[in-house]
C-alpha cells in the first residue's frame, strides 16, 4: 500500500490507532506533508481538515469533550504550533486528552532566518503534561527511541489525569514522496490505570464524619455527564444533612438537588448565612462558575473541605481546603453513598425550603422585567428541545444559564478551563461532529465576532445551531464590579455596534432568523428549532443598558 516514505511518521500514526485515537484534525501545510498523508490514509482514524489552526484547536477540543476520547492535531511548522495555545491551555486545565502534533524544521535549521524556523519544541510546556522532541532519522535506535516517546505520550494524555501532550516532529525533505510500504508494526506499550478508589480504611473514615456532621455541602461544577456519580450523588441527597449544589454545566440532575446555585444565593439575607454555611464541603469537578458561591464560601468558611479529583495540583478554590483526595469522584461518592448514615439535621430541608422561596422572587422578577436578556433566557432555554447537547459560551450565555434549570438537556459545556471567549463556536462544532444528536451554542455577539472563523470550515451540518445574545457587544462589564464604573466603559470595553449575524449566515449557507421582543422571540423559536436542511443561527436583539441594570437588581438582593 502506498504511504509516506517517512517511517517515523507511519509508525506514529500506527501507534495513535493502537491507544485508541480515532479522531485528528489536520490543517494543510508543506513541512507536516508526511504526517497529513500518514493520517489520512489510516482508513481507522476519521480526519476532518480545518485551514485554521486556532479554529482547528478548539475543533479538536469539543471532538475530544464530546466523545471522551483523545483526538489528535497536526499543523505544520512556524507559527501554526502557537494558534493552538488557547485551545491547548482550555484542554489543560479541563483534563480533555489533545495529541498535539506539530511538524518542523531539523534542529540545525533553527533559528537561522530560513522560512518557519522557530523554537517550537517546549513552547507549549505550561499547558501540556509533557513535551516529545522525536529524532530525524529512521534507524532501528531511533525508531524505538520516537516508538519508545510516543507510547509514553499517549499513555500520559489519557487517565487517570487527562492532558494534553506534545509531539514535536522535525521532517527533512523529501516531504512529499511516497511509496508501496508495508505497514507500520511498531512496538505497543500498554499500561495499567491506578486506583481510582480510596483505601477501604479511609473511605470508612471519612464516611463516619459524613455521618456525625449536621451541615454537609456537596458542590458540583464542570463535570462530563456521569450515571454513576448521578446515582451516587442521588443516594447521599436524601440524607437530611447533605445538600447537594450542582452547576448548569455539572450534567447532574435530580429533584433532590438544587441545580440553581445564584437563584437561591440571592434570596439569603447576610444574617442568615451562617445558617446555610456548610461544616462539611465537598467539592468535585472543574472550575467554578459562579462568583457568588466562591464568595459565599471564602466568607463563610466551613470547619472542613474535601476536594475530590485526580488533579495533579493542590487546588483551594475556595481557601479553605484541608483534604484532597486523588479519587474518582464518581467512585469516592458511590463509596460514600454505601457507608454514610443520616444523622439528625434539618440542612437539607433549609436549602430546599429557601429554593421554593428563591423560585418565587425570580418569577416575580421575571413578571415585572421589560424585554432584555433575562426575559430572552426565559423563554428560550425552556424551548430546548428533549435530548439537545447544549453549548454556552462565556459571559453574558453561562451567567445567565446558572439561573435557569434545564432538565431537559443531554448534556451541557462551556469552556470554563480558562474561561476565554475564544473557541466557543469553534467547540461547540467539533462536539458536533462525534454523534447524530443535535447541539445548539448559545453564545454572545463579541464571542461570536471572535471566532467567526468557525463558520467558514464548513462542517457545520443542520444539527447544528446558534443563538447570539446580540446586545450591542460587551454587554457583560456594565454588569462586572469595575469595568462598568470605568469612564472608558462605552469606548474601551463595549463594541458598541451590532455584529451583522445575516450576514454572516447568508455568506456561510446558514438559515437566519431574528427577534427583538418577547413576540417575535416565541414566533421564531419553533421555526429555529424545526429547521432541518441546513444549521441556522437566532440572533436575539436585547437593548444593552437595560440588561445590565435589571441583572444587577436580581442580584443585588445577596450583598455579602
Amino acid at each position: 500500500m502506498e504511504n509516506t516514505t517517512h517511517t517515523l511518521c507511519r509508525h506514529l500514526v500506527a501507534l495513535c490507532v493502537a491507544h485508541g485515537v480515532r479522531r485528528v484534525v489536520l490543517s494543510p501545510g508543506s513541512r507536516n506533508a508526511p504526517l497529513v498523508v500518514a493520517f489520512a490514509r489510516e482508513a481507522a482514524i476519521e480526519h476532518r481538515v480545518v485551514v485554521d489552526e486556532r479554529v482547528a484547536a478548539f475543533v479538536a477540543l469539543g471532538m475530544a469533550t464530546r466523545s471522551q476520547e483523545p483526538v489528535a492535531l497536526v499543523c505544520t511548522s512556524g507559527t501554526a504550533m502557537l494558534n493552538y495555545a488557547p485551545a491547548v491551555a482550555e484542554a489543560y486545565y479541563r483534563h480533555i486528552p489533545l495529541i498535539v502534533i506539530s511538524a518542523d524544521r531539523p534542529d540545525e535549521w533553527i533559528d537561522q532566518d530560513d522560512s518557519q524556523t522557530i523554537r517550537q519544541y517546549g513552547a507549549l510546556a505550561h499547558f501540556v503534561k509533557q513535551s516529545y522532541q522525536l529524532p530525524t532519522t529512521d534507524d532501528k535506535t531511533s525508531l524505538w527511541y520516537a516508538s519508545r516517546m510516543v507510547n509514553e505520550a499517549l499513555l500520559l494524555a489519557k487517565e487517570p489525569c487527562c492532558a494534553p501532550v506534545h509531539i514535536n516532529v522535525p521532517l527533512r525533505d523529501p516531504l512529499c514522496a511516497v511509496a508501496d510500504v508495508e505497514p507500520a508494526q511498531p512496538k505497543v506499550v500498554a499500561a495499567t490505570q491506578a486506583m481510582s478508589q480510596v483505601a477501604k480504611s479511609d473511605a470508612e473514615r471519612f464516611a463516619h464524619a459524613i455521618s456525625r456532621a449536621r451541615k454537609v455541602m456537596i458542590l458540583a461544577t464542570m463535570s462530563q455527564p456521569s450515571a454513576h456519580l448521578q446515582e451516587a450523588l442521588s443516594r447521599l441527597a436524601q440524607l437530611p444533612q447533605v445538600v447537594v449544589l450542582t452547576e448548569s454545566i455539572a450534567n447532574l440532575h435530580d429533584a433532590n438537588f438544587i441545580p440553581t446555585i445564584d437563584r437561591v444565593l440571592t434570596a439569603i439575607d447576610n444574617s442568615e448565612k451562617t445558617d446555610f454555611a456548610p461544616e462539611l464541603l465537598i467539592t468535585l469537578g472543574g472550575a467554578p462558575v459562579s462568583r457568588m458561591v466562591k464568595e459565599f464560601l471564602r466568607t463563610y468558611t466551613p470547619n472542613e473541605h474535601w476536594r475530590v479529583g485526580s488533579d495533579s495540583r493542590l487546588i483551594d478554590t475556595m481557601q479553605c481546603l484541608t483534604h484532597s483526595i486523588a479519587a474518582s469522584p464518581a467512585s469516592f461518592m458511590a463509596q460514600m453513598a454505601a457507608l454514610c448514615q443520616q444523622s439528625a439535621s434539618d440542612y437539607s430541608a433549609l436549602w430546599h425550603d429557601r429554593e421554593v422561596v428563591a423560585t418565587a422572587l425570580h418569577n416575580r422578577v421575571l413578571d415585572a422585567a421589560p424585554w432584555c436578556d433575562l426575559r430572552a433566557f426565559s423563554a428560550l432555554l425552556p424551548a430546548i428541545p428533549q435530548g439537545t447537547v447544549l453549548h454556552l459560551s462565556n459571559g453574558t450565555s453561562i451567567r445567565y444559564a446558572q439561573l435557569f434549570d434545564t432538565p431537559q438537556v443531554a448534556a451541557s459545556y462551556c469552556n470554563r478551563g480558562v474561561s476565554g471567549i475564544d473557541g466557543s463556536t469553534s467547540t461547540a462544532l467539533g462536539a458536533s461532529l462525534v454523534d447524530d444528536k443535535q447541539h445548539l451554542l448559545i453564545t454572545g455577539d463579541m464571542s461570536f465576532g471572535y471566532d467567526a472563523g468557525a463558520l467558514a470550515t464548513a462542517l457545520a451540518t443542520p444539527r447544528f445551531k446558534i443563538v447570539v445574545i446580540n446586545n450591542g457587544g460587551g454587554g457583560i462589564f456594565r454588569f462586572i464590579k469595575g469595568p462598568s464604573d470605568l469612564p472608558e466603559l462605552e469606548e474601551c470595553f463595549e463594541v458598541q455596534r451590532r455584529q451583522p449575524i445575516e450576514g454572516y449566515a447568508a455568506i456561510h449557507g446558514f438559515s437566519y432568523y431574528c427577534a427583538d421582543n418577547e413576540e417575535a422571540l416565541q414566533k421564531a423559536l419553533p421555526m429555529f428549532f424545526a429547521e432541518s436542511d441546513r444549521p441556522a443561527i437566532l440572533s436575539i436583539e436585547t437593548p444593552a443598558e437595560i440588561n445590565a441594570t435589571v441583572l444587577r437588581n436580581y442580584m443585588r438582593r445577596a450583598r455579602l
